[in-house]
């Protein structure tokens, strides 16, 4: 729906409905406090909770944390099991919550091996418990890498047509991100979202994850609101 105040809905299309992240930092924001590595990422999926709660009243409507990467798996043994264990914590301990707070959780990525069969039942049962909220949706990119995503799409793939396309992917009923922020002052897109984000706002933070804020968040939804989306076209 348009805002009232614009008669041609410019207001609107200004609005950052669909935000995805890319959340980098949190060993390096562990090491420069003398801290093991499992506690910058216990800081990190903190302040994915915060920044999940704040997103609805920022008017985000759909936000994608990218949690465990395809790639990730070639960290260290003790840096994957103890990323596993926060996993399988935080789904259990906060998806009675969120659900109480409206939020919809999905997951994007591979389910099979290497991820464990436990992880898998406590992700579908967050799936299932939360899939009739609306006040906002929360993708969760897990074992993902969008390059698989698109191999994994095109094995079954008989059409001619993009849209054709992406109903192949993961989950082809989510929208194509608004904006993709990067945290930690890295500037790529580390295989995440390739086909969704062709069109993305791209905006790369200097924060370390853990210390992006809800000001931070606030920031991106403002510099978004000033660029001119021309979708390939020219403007009038």
């Amino acid at each position: 729906m348009s805002d009232p105040d614009s008669a041609d809905g410019s207001d609107e299309r200004r609005r950052a409905r669909y935000v995805a992240i890319i959340t980098d930092g949190n060993g390096r924001w562990a090491r420069e406090r003398g801290l093991p590595v499992f506690e910058g990422h216990r800081a990190g999926a903190e302040n994915v909770k915060d920044r999940l709660r704040d997103a609805p009243d920022l008017g985000v409507e759909e936000l994608t944390i990218y949690s465990f990467s395809t790639e990730n798996w070639a960290r260290s043994r003790e840096e994957v099991a103890g990323l596993m264990y926060l996993f399988r914590e935080y789904i259990t301990r906060e998806t009675p919550a969120l659900h109480e707070e409206g939020v919809r959780i999905r997951f994007i990525g591979r389910r099979d091996a290497p991820v464990a069969p436990d992880i898998v039942e406590r992700m579908e049962w967050a799936e299932q418990l939360t899939e009739k909220n609306t006040r906002i949706t929360f993708v969760i990119p897990f074992n993902y890498g969008s390059r698989a995503e698109i191999v994994d799409a095109a094995r079954t793939f008989t059409g001619t047509t993009e849209e054709q396309f992406r109903q192949h992917l993961y989950a082809p009923d989510l929208h194509d991100p608004d904006i993709v922020i990067r945290t930690s002052g890295e500037q790529r897109l580390s295989n995440y979202l390739l086909w969704q984000a062709a069109y993305s706002e791209l905006m790369f933070r200097d924060e370390l994850w853990p210390d992006f804020s809800k000001a931070s968040l606030e920031e991106c939804l403002a510099r978004f609101a000033e660029r001119d989306r021309r979708f390939g076209g020219r403007s009038t």
